[in-house]
């Protein structure tokens, strides 16, 4: 019900609102108050059949309507450019243990190379349709690692499976890891996911993409931030989530080259 002299005054079910005024109340004191200017003594005494005279307030000004901010503007990827050949990528790699063909099946697949300016290893994310949203650099010489500006962390760097499709992914904290694990455990035959650090949103973004995943074998590294990591994955996709730490060693790179110095290998002898 609308009253006549404030075509924006609505009483419904025991409730009021002054729609162009931006303001309401649950009662006839609530109105008394806002609307006629009394004093709560003096609506109660209204109320009961006193003359009261009231004293016009001011009226309360109406908020101004929320204005929606558009979002900023995600920063575009910035790839490194490119080297014209991967050689110190493919030495420092092999230096880490990761066979050679491996090596060159990332390279092909475009998800590896080196950059011009210093020679870091590259691995690039990729979006669904095969466009780069991510790149994590590593240095060849020294300690240097961190992603290129514009990187969109939803997006990490990806082993696809050997056979095609499947239910399963592992994830890990660097991409030098998944390489590791696919030296160690060969005979996984799921996905290997980088998440470029222990944050979730790259597996969170991968499940959404692959619906069809059942199970998410966790393989980030056996520390705090690791276990903190894999306690996050658990909580938010429950019984799908297993545990695989290294069998030696931190990372999984750390179990690569305690396998292959047991075994004799010397990386530096196979380049």
């Amino acid at each position: 019900m609308y009253l006549k002299d404030h075509d924006s005054f609505e009483i419904s079910n025991g409730l009021w609102n002054w729609h162009s005024q931006g303001f309401g109340g649950k009662n006839v004191v609530d109105y008394l108050i806002k609307v006629r200017g009394f004093g709560f003594v003096d609506a109660v005494r209204h109320l009961v059949g006193e003359e009261i005279t009231p004293v016009r307030t001011a009226m309360p000004k109406a908020k101004p309507p929320t204005v929606e901010r558009p979002a900023a503007k995600r920063q575009l990827l910035k790839l490194p450019r490119r080297f014209e050949n991967n050689m110190r990528v493919i030495a420092y790699l092999r230096s880490r243990g990761i066979d050679r063909n491996l090596i060159q099946e990332c390279i092909k697949q475009n998800i590896l190379y080196e950059s011009a300016d210093y020679h870091n290893a590259v691995f690039v994310g990729r979006d669904e349709n095969g466009k780069a949203r991510f790149a994590a650099m590593r240095g060849t010489l020294g300690s240097f690692k961190r992603d290129a500006d514009g990187s969109d962390k939803r997006f990490g760097f990806v082993l696809p499976p050997e056979n095609g499709g499947s239910v399963q992914v592992a994830v890990f904290e660097s991409p030098i890891d998944a390489l590791s694990h696919k030296m160690v455990e060969p005979e996984y035959g799921g996905y290997r996911l980088s998440l470029g650090g222990t944050a979730v949103v790259a597996l969170t973004r991968f499940i959404e993409l692959h619906p069809e995943i059942e199970r998410i074998t966790v393989c980030t590294d056996n520390d705090e931030a690791g276990r903190r990591s894999a306690a996050d994955i658990e909580a938010k996709f429950g019984g799908k989530v297993t545990r695989s730490l290294p069998p030696s060693g931190k990372d999984w790179n750390d179990a690569l080259l305690s396998r292959q110095r047991t075994a004799g290998i010397h990386s530096e002898n196979t380049l």
